[in-house]
Order: structure tokens, then sequence, then C-alpha cells
């Protein structure tokens, strides 16, 4: 049977923990479990099936595996260092027989974007960031025109948009706004960002430094690696419409509870067909899957056993390529 495996971290340290060792989560205050998870091996989580394609009938398994380094270790760490934890956990992909590995959330962008990772294992890998950035700029654009607002008429913002996300986003985004503004942390990579906006066909495009900007825009989307909230309630035009594709996510709690006029939506999970039985609770309903781990089961569907989405750099094409595989299989972005 065609099959993969997927590696997934500790985003929210006592949380994330108790999903596997409960005890040891109630014992465990917050800094001990950053400390010990630079000593923890590899974890197996569960067997995952059920997978199966709309198209083809085919059926696939996986398995679920976590890579023990927190959000903050992976931040912090040198990235010979996360390196080296992370292909210990492909590793053990390997020895279950997996045939293609996906990385999660901060094992995908640590260092050069799974790129060395890669080169150290014997199995292909993929980020999953393509799907990723594909069904985020779907369901921006999809809850947006349910909220009447006209993309085409819009100015939207894309925060952390100097990332490998935010970028490919703001490609993605660029032909189909009124306006596009750039939200990161330094001006001189802005300016590379706006460039391959404008070539994908903006109309009119922007660049700040200050989050407060987005004050202006109808549409937000923000895909940064702060590891925090970063957006509030005083941020948000009246009416917008969020996007968080971000773990940890971007927009502080408040907005939900403070800003009823936003609509505040999950960009990164969609519907997963068949009926999958992931094994493990990993923070999502039934049936659900992150859009990288969507990825991971989209390429081992189509038995495409070759690396995928690696680098600093998402490509738009590719984007483009694996969002309809995805949806010929049967993937539909979560409501």
């Amino acid at each position: 049977m065609d099959n993969f495996a997927f590696v997934i971290h500790p985003l929210n340290p006592k949380q994330d923990v108790a999903r596997k060792y409960p005890h040891l989560a109630k014992i465990l205050p917050t800094p001990l479990i950053h400390f010990f998870s630079r000593f923890w091996p590899p974890v197996y989580l569960s067997h995952v099936t059920g997978v199966r394609s709309e198209a083809t009938g085919k059926e696939i398994e996986g398995w679920l595996l976590a890579c023990p380094f927190t959000a903050r270790q992976m931040l912090r760490l040198p990235p010979q260092t996360a390196y080296k934890k992370i292909v210990q956990t492909g590793h053990l992909a390997q020895r279950l027989g997996a045939r293609i590995l996906g990385l999660g959330a901060f094992t995908s962008v640590v260092g050069d974007g799974g790129v060395t990772i890669a080169r150290r294992l014997n199995i292909p890998v993929t980020t999953g960031r393509s799907l990723t950035v594909a069904v985020a700029v779907e369901a921006l654009q999809g809850a947006a025109r349910r909220k009447g607002i006209r993309p085409e008429r819009a100015t939207a913002a894309v925060v952390g948009a100097t990332g490998s996300i935010g970028s490919a986003c703001a490609e993605l985004l660029a032909p189909g706004v009124a306006e596009l503004v750039l939200i990161g942390r330094r001006e001189s990579h802005l300016a590379q960002v706006r460039a391959r906006a404008e070539a994908a066909g903006v109309r009119l495009v922007r660049t700040s430094t200050h989050i407060e900007d987005i004050r202006r825009a109808d549409m937000v989307l923000t895909a940064t690696s702060a590891a925090r909230p970063i957006i509030r309630p005083q941020h948000l035009k009246h009416g917008a419409v969020v996007c968080d594709v971000a773990r940890p996510r971007d927009v502080s709690p408040q907005v939900a509870r403070e800003r009823d006029d936003v609509l505040l939506i999950d960009g990164g999970v969609v519907d997963v067909p068949g009926e999958v039985d992931f094994g493990f609770d990993f923070g999502l309903p039934p049936g659900k899957a992150y859009a990288c781990m969507a990825e991971t089961m989209v390429l081992a569907l189509e038995g495409r056993y070759e690396s995928y989405s690696l680098g600093k750099q998402i490509r738009g094409e590719e984007a483009r390529e694996i969002a309809q595989l995805a949806h010929k299989h049967g993937f539909r972005i979560s409501g």
C-alpha cells in the first residue's frame, strides 16, 4: 500500500505534551518541557488509516511522528541541532517503511526549508507549504466573497510577506485584488516581494514595516514565524476578513472576543477524503488535517515519491499544481 509519514512537534508545550504524556505534562513546568525537549528521542504517535481518493478509490496509510523540540527551541537552537533531531525522526519514518516524509510547523522552515533534511534521508521530503499557500489564498478569497467583499475591488494585506509562505501568498493574491499591502520586518526584503507581486500583475502595491498599516485592508492573510500573537483588535478594519495560517497563531484571541464584525478563519485546514482515522488527537476535529499534512497525502495518492516544496521560496506554479491534485482526490477547504 502507498504510504507517508508526517512530523509534528509541540507548539503549545503543556497542551501538546499532554496529548501524548498527560501525567508528565501535569508534573513538568513549561520551562522544563522546553529543556527536556532537547534530549527526548523522536516519538511514534499513531498509524493513520482510511485516506481514500474520490477520483481513483485508492487508499493509503501513514504514520504520525513527533519531533520533540518545542517551537521555542526550534527558533532558538542552531539549525544544525534542529536538523539532527528532525533527521532522527526521519530515520524512524524510514524504519516504519514510509515512502515520503512531510514536515509540519517549524520543522519545515528551520534553516534552509527542508533541503538539508532531504539530503540526509533516503526518502523524499515535502514541507507541505505549496498546498498551505494555495489553500490559504483560496480560503481568504472565498470568505471575502461570502462576506460581501469583492476581492478585485478590495485591499489585501499579507503579514509576514518576506517569509516563504507570505511571499508566495502575495504572488497568488496579486492579480486578483485592487491593492496589496506587504508587511514585513525589513524594507530591503520587502522590495523583493514587491517585485514578485508586480511580476504577477498587481495593480497597486505598498510595503510597510508597521503592523498598524493593515488597518486599511479588507482582507488580511498572516503567516509569520513570530510564535506569539501580533495582530490585535485595534489593528483591523471594520468588517475585515482575516486568514491566519501561522502556527502558533498570529491573531490574538482578543480579536474573536472583541471584534464580532471581523471574520477570522483558519485557512490552513482541509477536509480529508475517505473515513480517515488519525489515531491521535493533534488538535483538529475528526476528518480534518493541516494543508501541509494534506500535501504529503496528495503526493502519496499520486504515487509521486519526490521531494516537493523545498527551499526558502515557494513557486506559484507548484502551489497551483498541488492544489489541482488535491481537488482531484477530494481534499476540500474546511468550513
